[in-house]
């Protein structure tokens, strides 16, 4: 893969954990946890592949309305992601209204970007309209994140299902039919080898 063809930016919509879950007779909300550890995988693969700055969805403020035992866990599953990308040195920066109550406050402290390694984004309590709100005041408030080349969703969802819409204006995508858990670390080569063979003109 020729090096200079990598996207700079790419963002990962990581679904199908709920459905990997009753697919194996456990309890929806125990699929969350099954994701923390291909999340760290893809975060390893990016980081020594060279890409500059990842942007992962976490949870949004519409998965905030799904039973409180699914969204205790997806909360708690997001902390400790966020965590071990903390730990394993990259520069963290977690996107998401933390005015509420259900922002976790064990990840106020990355409300700010902490960190020197690879750029990693988090979506935490996201919502699209929340971020573009700050256009009322200023600017849309991840103007902190840089614009998307690339996003991969896992679980066959074809809509990004509001994540960064500005960001993601040129972004190519790449869709998964397996789920979340199922993650193998072939599936961001092909996407890769997939990226490298689109034409990105960005409407020239």
């Amino acid at each position: 893969m020729a090096i200079n063809r990598l996207p700079r930016h790419v963002g990962f919509i990581p679904d199908g954990n709920r459905r990997w879950a009753a697919g194996r007779g456990l309890a929806r909300q125990n699929g969350y946890r099954h994701g923390i550890q291909p999340g760290v995988a893809l975060y390893e693969q990016c980081r020594g592949l060279g890409i500059e700055e990842i942007t992962v969805y976490c949870f949004t403020k519409d998965n905030t309305k799904r039973p409180s035992v699914q969204k205790r866990a997806f909360q708690r599953a997001s902390v400790a992601f966020a965590l071990e990308v903390a730990a394993r040195g990259g520069a963290l920066l977690v996107m998401g209204d933390e005015s509420s109550a259900q922002f976790p406050e064990e990840l106020t402290r990355f409300r700010h970007r902490q960190g020197t390694g690879m750029r990693v984004n988090l979506l935490v309590n996201y919502g699209w309209e929340w971020d573009l709100a700050g256009l009322k005041s200023e600017a849309i408030r991840s103007h902190e994140i840089s614009r998307l080349d690339l996003i991969v969703r896992w679980g066959g969802g074809r809509r990004l299902s509001g994540f960064l819409p500005v960001q993601s204006v040129y972004a190519d995508f790449y869709v998964r039919d397996e789920l979340w858990p199922d993650f193998a670390p072939e599936h961001f080569v092909q996407a890769l080898e997939w990226f490298r063979q689109q034409d990105q003109t960005l409407g020239g």
